[in-house]
């Protein structure tokens, strides 16, 4: 019964891991290198979009219905890569400080 009871307690042992800035020096490096890279994203996607509504035009107005079908659905990519990128922050900040609520 004693050993039972050891690894309940083995496995309800918090070991005290929090993140914390500023504890690795290049962090503001590396929030900068990210923040870069989202806005690269986000300017491709303005990028694609543009070529996704041109190409759902052409395809309308020639009756290409596969170009239109295809410009559609780029758009609709690109508009949600759009939000995911733009909620990235926030996406992570709430799955963080959800997972941090588990004991």
């Amino acid at each position: 019964m004693s050993l039972l009871a050891d690894r309940v307690v083995q496995l309800a042992y918090d070991p005290g891991i929090s993140p914390k800035g500023g504890g690795l020096p290049g962090l503001s490096v590396l929030k900068n290198v990210v923040n870069s890279i989202n806005l690269f994203g986000i300017i491709a996607v303005v990028g694609a979009l543009a070529v996704s509504l041109a190409v759902w035009a052409w395809g309308h107005h020639t009756g290409g219905h596969q170009a239109e079908a295809t410009g559609k659905k780029g758009a609709t990519v690109a508009a949600g890569a759009a939000l995911g990128l733009g909620a990235a922050n926030g996406i992570v900040a709430f799955f963080s400080n959800l997972g941090s609520q588990v004991h």
